[in-house]
């Protein structure tokens, strides 16, 4: 079960996802359908002016995309992964890995095609991309 932003509680299939650095993995990560997340934080004014329309996108396009929000106050350690440094931020994840993203309150005209670029070309970016390794060792 997943909290949507509505304060209901329901399954992936909700609109709009909040995720957590706790759910983050099972949602974004092995979910089967490609994920937009807005990263973002209460305090924050453009984030509130782009909810709408992020919530809008929600509904349209939740047969192929699922919609996440996650709050950078409470869930520092996923941004600091993906090196999230201001809100709004909106990352695109096809097959688990970001694809793309962008920063900022922008025109929801922008934010509506990149969503339907990412449909159109995800798989293909995700699959062409090169995996980095963390892990760092002077043994190796």
């Amino acid at each position: 079960m997943v909290n949507t932003v509505s304060g209901e509680t329901a399954g992936e299939s909700g609109p709009l996802v909040e995720v957590s650095d706790q759910t983050w993995e099972h949602i974004v990560e092995k979910g089967e359908k490609p994920v937009v997340v807005m990263f973002y934080s209460p305090q924050c004014p453009y984030c509130r002016t782009m909810l709408p329309f992020y919530q809008q996108y929600a509904n349209e396009f939740k047969e192929k995309v699922l919609f996440a929000r996650l709050d950078i106050s409470t869930s520092l350690w996923t941004a600091e992964r993906y090196g999230v440094r201001g809100t709004p931020t909106f990352k695109f994840f096809c097959g688990g890995k970001a694809v793309s993203e962008i920063v900022g309150a922008v025109y929801p005209a922008i934010l509506k095609k990149m969503i339907e670029d990412m449909l159109v070309h995800g798989k293909e970016c995700a699959l062409n991309r090169t995996e980095i390794s963390y892990e760092i060792t002077g043994y190796g």
